[in-house]
Order: C-alpha cells, then sequence, then structure tokens
C-alpha cells in the first residue's frame, strides 16, 4: 500500500490518532507496535534502498516513513516497494507513507515517526545524512560508501563519535560477508592444518588481492535497471576507489584480522591509481533513459563521450600485511554474466583463491592451490576442516597440478540482493542486544579512512 500525503496532513492525521489511543491503556497490540523498529527512508537514490525491504521482517513495523525530494528516483523507489508487495511469491506488506518538499529533511528530525534512518542515495549527500540524523537521536543503516572524500572523513567521525555518546547504531551494509565462497575462505583461513597462517606478501605479491568487475547496465528485481543520472558524476557518486572498493577493503579486515580492533595507524597506503570508464551518448541513455547529458557532466565530457572515474587500484599495508583491491567498471556483462569478483588469500601451506569468470559459469567458485604439503595429507585435513563446518554436503575435486575445487550446493547461493536482507536482520538482532560488537566501529573508521587516503594518493 502506498500512500503519499503533503507534510502538514499526514501529520495532523498522525497526531490526532496518537491522541485518541491516548485516552486509553494501551493494549497488547499498542505495546508490540511501541517496540518495534520503525524505518524512514532517505532521500532513495540508489536501489539497494529498496532491497532493504525485498522481505520483512517480524520486529520491523510495515509503516515506513519515506522523506524525499519528489522526482524520477523516489519513483523508481516506491514502484520497487510496489513489486516487492505485489510478487506472485510470499509477498511483502509495506505501506509507504511518503513525504515531499524542500524541507523534508527536517521535517524527519521535526516530527520524528521513526527510530531508524536508511540511507542509500547520492553519496554526495550522505556523510551530511548521517551526521544530521545521528544528531538528532537516530539510529542509522547506510549503504556504502559513507564518504567520500577525504575533506569529508572527519565529519564521519565525528558522527560515530556522537552515535558512541548517545548509544546509538551506526552501521554499513556489508552485503559481500554473506557470500558463501568468501565465508568459506575466510573459515578455512582460519584452519592452520589446511592455510597455515597468512603470508606478510610484499608489494608486487599482497598477501591478499581483491578485485571485482561491475556493469552500468544491469537487471535489478527482474527488470532492467535504469540509473540516475548523477550516478555517473563522481562528484555525487564518488569514484570507484572510494565507492566498491569500500566492500573489498571490508572484506580484507574481515577475513586477515577478524574481531580485532583496528585503527588509522595501522594503514599505510603504498600506491594507487584511477582511470575513466568511456560511455558513449547512446549507452547513456539505455541506462538513464536521457537523450542529452546533463550539464553537470560536461566537465567530464570529451570528443562527445563521458569519462567516468569508476576504476580504481591501491595496494597498501594493514598491521604490516600487504594488500591490493582494485574495481573496474564496464558498461554491460558479457552474455551469461554478470559483477563478478576475484580474491586470493596466500597462506603459508596454500592459497585460497575464489575466481567467477566464464570458465565458471560466472558462479564464483572456491579453489585451493599451490598447496604446500603432501597432497593425501592436505586433502585429509581439508575435508576434515569443512566437515566442521554448519554446512552439509561441501565435497572437493582433485583438478590435478595440485589444484582442488570445493563444491557448494546450490542452498548456500544467497543472491547479491538477498544479501540485503540478512544484513538487516543482523542490523537489527544488535538493536536488540543495544550495541555493536567492540570492532565494528573502529573497523568502519579503519575502512573508510584506507579508501579516502587512496583516493587522496591517486589523485597526487
Amino acid at each position: 500500500m502506498r500512500q503519499i500525503f503533503p507534510v502538514f496532513v499526514i501529520f495532523s492525521m498522525v497526531i490526532s490518532s496518537c491522541g485518541n489511543k491516548g485516552k486509553k491503556a494501551p493494549g497488547a497490540n499498542e505495546s508490540k507496535e511501541a517496540q518495534m523498529v520503525k524505518i524512514m527512508t532517505v532521500d532513495p537514490g540508489h536501489f539497494h534502498a529498496a532491497l532493504v525491504q525485498k522481505t520483512m521482517y517480524e520486529q520491523v513495523s510495515p509503516d515506513v516513513y519515506v522523506f524525499a525530494p519528489a522526482g524520477p528516483d523516489l519513483d523508481q523507489h516506491l514502484a520497487r516497494i510496489e513489486s516487492y508487495n505485489t510478487r506472485a511469491v510470499n509477498p511483502t506488506r509495506w505501506n509507504e507513507i511518503v513525504f515531499t518538499g524542500a524541507n523534508f529533511f527536517e521535517e524527519m528530525i521535526d516530527k520524528k515517526p521513526g527510530n531508524v534512518v536508511v540511507l542509500s542515495g547520492n553519496n554526495r549527500k550522505k556523510t551530511d545524512y548521517i551526521l544530521r540524523s545521528v544528531s538528532a537521536g537516530f539510529n542509522v543503516l547506510a549503504d556504502k560508501p559513507m564518504v567520500i572524500s577525504p575533506e569529508e572523513f572527519p565529519k564521519l567521525e565525528e558522527a560515530f563519535r556522537i552515535a558512541g555518546e548517545k548509544g546509538l547504531l551506526l552501521y554499513d551494509i556489508m552485503t559481500e560477508r554473506y557470500e558463501i565462497t568468501t565465508m568459506l575462505q575466510k573459515e578455512l583461513s582460519l584452519r592452520k592444518e589446511v592455510f597455515g597462517t597468512l603470508t606478510m606478501g610484499s608489494e608486487k605479491e599482497p598477501a591478499v588481492t581483491k578485485e571485482s568487475v561491475h556493469h552500468f547496465s544491469k537487471i535489478v528485481s527482474g527488470s532492467p535497471l535504469i540509473r540516475p543520472a548523477w550516478f555517473f558524476d563522481v562528484e555525487q557518486q564518488g569514484e570507484g576507489i572510494v565507492d566498491v572498493t569500500t566492500h573489498l577493503v571490508d572484506l580484507v579486515q574481515w577475513e586477515c584480522f577478524p574481531e580485532v580492533i583496528l585503527s588509522k595507524n595501522d594503514v599505510e597506503i603504498i600506491s594507487a591509481r584511477r582511470w575513466p570508464t568511456i560511455i558513449s551518448r547512446e549507452e547513456f541513455k539505455g541506462v538513464t533513459g536521457l537523450d542529452q547529458f546533463p550539464d553537470y557532466l560536461s566537465k567530464d565530457l570529451k570528443d562527445g563521450k563521458l569519462n567516468v572515474y569508476a576504476n580504481g587500484e591501491m595496494v597498501y599495508r594493514l598491521k604490516g600485511t600487504f594488500a591490493k583491491v582494485s574495481v573496474e567498471w564496464k558498461y554491460v556483462a558479457p552474455p551469461g554474466g554478470g559483477d563478478t569478483h576475484f580474491s586470493i588469500m596466500r597462506g603459508t601451506n596454500c592459497d585460497l583463491v575464489i575466481r567467477q569468470t566464464a570458465d565458471e559459469k560466472f558462479v564464483p567458485t572456491l579453489y585451493i592451490e599451490n598447496i604446500r604439503e603432501d597432497a593425501a595429507g592436505f586433502r585429509s585435513s581439508l575435508l576434515s576442516a569443512l566437515s566442521a563446518m554448519p554446512y552439509d554436503s561441501l565435497t572437493v575435486d582433485d583438478l590435478g597440478s595440485g589444484r582442488l575445487r570445493v563444491n557448494i550446493p546450490a542452498k548456500y547461493r544467497v543472491g547479491h540482493e538477498e544479501h540485503f536482507g540478512q544484513v538487516t536482520a543482523k542490523y537489527l538482532e544488535y538493536l536488540k542486544a543495544g550495541s555493536l560488537p567492540e570492532w565494528e566501529v573502529p573497523g568502519m573508521i579503519t575502512k573508510y579512512y584506507t579508501t579516502t587516503e587512496a583516493l587522496k594518493k591517486a589523485k597526487q
């Protein structure tokens, strides 16, 4: 159900309703409602905002308050929610209560209809939204990246400081932690009888490398994705080195230093570079529906084509361990393909490698390579480690030349869109507990320091 009212009308209705309820003792249903999480979605310019609501959550009210300027970004967001509400299988039942107008953010702060702000949209505004939200006393669940420039980074640090003082939960949506091959890679890296220990690596051969390839043209929730034109402006979306690399830097920290409290002092940027993806006018129209480039993109036009600095690479040391992350954006994936991920962790006993190429039919696949122990003994240790994990039916194929492949049942292959529900469910657990794990906030601060410092280095 979708409701759109002018701000003054809807809130007069809410205030009147609350006033009537106040004349009688609260019943069981009212007490339950008062304890529910109430979402306020702010300026949802990215499709990830809708993916948070692709499923229902028992402790979350179906009434979601949306504060945003009127326009195509809002319309597309509401259309996605409506598609979830009307799908044939397991439909949701969200009730979007929408507030538009020039002062939409101020209205949210003034009226306070909810307690959790969900942010996924124009990244130039996001850090300010985060700081203003926690300052007003709201918990925040934010899509990556929380910050896109080194100049704005202190503002994010201030937001975490205020959230800590107020007992609020400020958290970013790290979906890649829930991808099964990544989870197995992490778990096996902690098994010394299999992996040994992580090497320190070098600048030329880092101990851990993570690379991802993304595409401007894609299908989301069964429909072609229409991107806002500002997505192609790195001053609004952020360069690739501070955007998608957020996930990769997070995985380096999460896998290599699990539950370790990190700090900015643990990071040393060795090198960083950036380069553009060239987008033609026809390609731009294909994903935005616009015939012309907006004026704000004129600064990025060369010979009539758009140069989008969506690509970036950094080599850095984290607590002395060399790591490399890189992201590349292409226009469209090859037939049968999609966004892809490559990852390698180099251990003293073997390397743990994730590949997702045409050879794997674009399905993330975990390999064990460069085995440096007796093959029979190693395989026995590997099978024992896999059997001890909370996943059944994992098997191993010997590919020869010291390579093994871990076969993962389809039931564990949850799609990227579903990962948003898993992250949200975990955040709700933290809300119920009243705190995040002690390593999460230092980790987020360290992560965004890494990405913004890499951008600074790449521009030098």
